[in-house]
């Protein structure tokens, strides 16, 4: 395992990690927070990506975000607001308002009303059944899987390919593979180091993003155009990089950067 990241909140800047515990809804601290619309719907780069510029710190106390041109915002973890219905794609949530002088921190970078909302302690929301299984898989505020698993030599195959070094930011991944052949993460079923167990459920369908500074949110070279020629799935209607994955077992384990892990590979078809 070559890359460690977290995302405190949805769409911001990530964190790389030399270590992160593991939780019943992925890593500790990944998307417990969004920016949401006067409507309540969650906010992405694909519409706004001046969230790219924010730079999330987690403190022993608190949520910090960090802009250009802003005072640093502090966010207390013991912050209490109203519980309010949020919405992330067509999944209904609840969220906690993370208070006044944080709303209007975010408004001011986005120049626009918004607010910051943290998951709700008391919030249900599941991973989707057809893939994640029967077992429900609880997540906070992703698109819909706790983790995102990437593989490092398919990323230097597309990056050759194109001519240009992309950065693995860019395609905001939890957990980055070293030593698999690239693309074999399509191939992947589960990935195991010590008690952990995680599920590759699901090939991640990618969107705008990637095609943005991962530092800035400023148009860049975009990958989408090269990954569609080889790397399109039929099923899903959908340019596909990395893959999702569902804990299986392991909550509540240190993983480390760097650690070895073992990969299992899907039966082939007919065997």
């Amino acid at each position: 395992m070559s890359g460690l990241f977290v995302y405190p909140v949805k769409s911001m800047r990530g964190i790389a990690c030399t270590q992160a515990r593991l939780g019943a809804t992925g890593l500790q601290w990944d998307r417990q927070w969004m920016v949401v619309d006067e409507k309540g719907t969650f906010l992405s780069q694909r519409t706004h990506p001046r969230l790219a510029r924010i730079v999330p710190e987690i403190t022993a106390d608190a949520l910090v975000l960090n802009a250009p041109d802003a005072p640093v915002l502090r966010v207390p973890f013991t912050t209490i607001g109203a519980e309010v219905p949020v919405r992330v794609w067509k999944d209904s949530c609840l969220g906690v308002e993370q208070g006044a002088a944080a709303h209007e921190w975010v408004s001011r970078i986005l120049g626009r009303p918004v607010r910051l909302m943290r998951v709700a302690p008391d919030m249900q929301r599941t991973a989707n059944v057809e893939f994640a299984g029967t077992t429900p898989a609880p997540i906070t505020f992703p698109d819909g899987y706790p983790m995102l698993v990437c593989n490092q030599a398919s990323l230097e195959d597309l990056n050759a390919r194109l001519g240009e070094q992309l950065p693995m930011e860019r395609f905001r991944p939890n957990l980055v593979l070293a030593g698999v052949p690239a693309w074999a993460e399509d191939r992947i079923a589960a990935i195991t180091f010590g008690p952990v167990n995680l599920r590759l459920v699901k090939p991640c369908v990618r969107c705008s993003i990637p095609s943005l500074d991962h530092r800035t949110g400023d148009p860049a070279t975009d990958p989408l155009p090269e990954l569609r020629k080889f790397h399109f799935d039929k099923v899903l209607h959908g340019i596909t990089f990395g893959e999702n994955a569902v804990i299986a077992a392991g909550a509540g384990t240190v993983i480390e950067r760097g650690a070895p892990c073992q990969v299992s590979f899907e039966a082939p078809a007919g065997a």
